[in-house]
């Protein structure tokens, strides 16, 4: 299921983007700027992924139904997907397109303080936004280092924020530096520079996202010591031989689904079998509630679907 903090994240983001939008669109079109009106667009875009994000953790958030019996969590994973293509197509693909049409008809910028001025407060709104987001990501990321807890992360909410807020600051720092530059050298081409230099680095941000973000929504494992855990309560029940190897999928950010192999010792009757099957569910279940269900097949070592990786405690 997806968590209150991703929610608050996506909704503090949601809120400083409404601000931004409308004062960079408004600076934009009093100036004539190409970097500011590729900052409007890119934040305008950010605005709608934000609402996309929200749309996708209030579906995943649905319970399991009769079509859906492990519930609806790959919703969030693949509105996360449409946001990340989203970024490619609407932020850079204007943002680039707005610079080139610049650089090749360059136009004065007018009143390029009215530039400096929203710049600034858009900086001030994005880095309250990034604040929040970058707390709640090094709240979750525990011991990681922050490009693995990136790689490891199931909850595509929180680091898609921080990466859209972290390429919003810059690309006002490129604006800024693009608007200066113009205004300074009386070169108004590179205005239209500074768009294009937008455009690259949202296109960047879009395919590292798109990346993260295609591998959980077709399929990503457990992490390893949920992995290391469940073998070792299978390995130390009563009546169980060997835990062969477990298979995982996260369905959710807080919705995994888990295969076990099992070798049984031969004496046990059928009866046996069925307790110490519901018996190890139940425990896994209490132990760790985001495994919403435990499947538990009987195999002889030499005959197990998935085997137990380096590390993962044999049995």
């Amino acid at each position: 299921m997806a968590t209150h903090e991703s929610r608050r994240v996506v909704t503090a983001a949601l809120a400083g983007n409404l601000l931004v939008t409308a004062t960079k669109l408004a600076a934009a079109l009093v100036t004539g700027s190409s970097a500011m009106m590729s900052e409007a667009v890119h934040t305008a875009a950010d605005t709608g992924n934000e609402l996309l994000l929200l749309h996708g953790l209030r579906r995943a958030s649905r319970p399991p139904d009769a079509d859906h019996p492990f519930g609806h969590g790959r919703e969030l994973y693949f509105w996360s997907f449409v946001v990340a293509l989203l970024v490619f197509a609407l932020g850079a693909g204007v943002s680039i397109y707005e610079g080139v049409s610049h650089v090749r008809h360059p136009a004065v910028i007018d009143r390029p303080a009215v530039n400096y001025v929203v710049l600034g407060l858009a900086l001030l709104f994005e880095s309250g936004s990034w604040w929040v987001a970058f707390g709640e990501f090094r709240a979750a990321k525990g011991g990681l280092g922050y490009l693995e807890a990136v790689r490891k992360s199931k909850d595509p909410s929180t680091f898609i924020v921080l990466a859209e807020d972290t390429g919003a600051i810059l690309g006002i720092l490129v604006a800024f530096a693009g608007t200066a530059a113009a205004v300074a050298l009386h070169r108004p081409v590179l205005d239209g520079a500074a768009s294009i230099a937008i455009g690259m680095l949202l296109g960047a941000i879009a395919l590292v996202l798109a990346r993260e973000t295609k591998g959980l929504l077709i399929g990503e494992p457990a992490r390893s010591e949920l992995v290391s855990s469940i073998c070792g309560m299978a390995r130390e029940h009563a009546g169980v031989e060997r835990s062969n190897g477990l298979f995982t999928v996260h369905l959710g950010p807080r919705q995994v689904v888990a295969a076990l192999s099992v070798a049984f010792e031969d004496s046990l009757t059928v009866a046996q079998l069925e307790s110490i099957v519901s018996d190890l569910e139940a425990q896994v279940r209490r132990r760790h509630p985001e495994v919403v269900s435990v499947l538990v097949k009987p195999q002889r070592p030499e005959e197990a679907d998935f085997q137990l990786a380096p590390g993962e405690g044999e049995g």
